[in-house]
């Protein structure tokens, strides 16, 4: 793990802030780390459809500014992830929180569930690659 970040806004804020917000730090980031690929959720569900709507625009926030950075997209659905990780497309997030920390040899396992779900989907990613590459 290189780095980790979330990036925050306010309810209060109208959306269209919200999202500049998350589109100038995606920015940063990419010009901080110059990353050649985005692994992302692919799914992403919610039961209250008003919640379900915001944060498909924030992700397509972070999918133009990818694309404008020239990176390649992957995207990967939750059971995915789970059944990379864990090998069982239904296990639990602790369980997969437990894989991230065995995975990258971290000391403790991450606090914010953000951050574990996305180094879970970048662990993924290099599966998947791995895979691909020895096919």
């Amino acid at each position: 793990m290189v780095a980790s970040q979330v990036v925050t806004t306010s309810a209060r804020e109208p959306q269209a802030t919200r999202l500049l917000t998350i589109r100038r730090e995606f920015q940063q980031l990419i010009k901080l780390h110059e990353p050649h690929v985005l692994a992302i959720e692919g799914q992403y569900f919610h039961h209250q459809r008003d919640v379900a709507f915001r944060v498909g625009q924030a992700v397509g926030v972070v999918l133009l500014t990818a694309a404008e950075a020239g990176l390649a997209v992957h995207e990967y659905g939750p059971m995915q992830v789970k059944q990379a990780l864990v090998g069982n497309g239904r296990a639990g997030k602790d369980q997969v929180a437990f894989m991230v920390r065995a995975l990258l040899k971290l000391p403790a396992t991450p606090t914010n569930n953000h951050v574990a779900d996305a180094l879970a989907i970048a662990l993924t990613h290099l599966q998947s690659r791995r895979v691909q590459q020895a096919g």
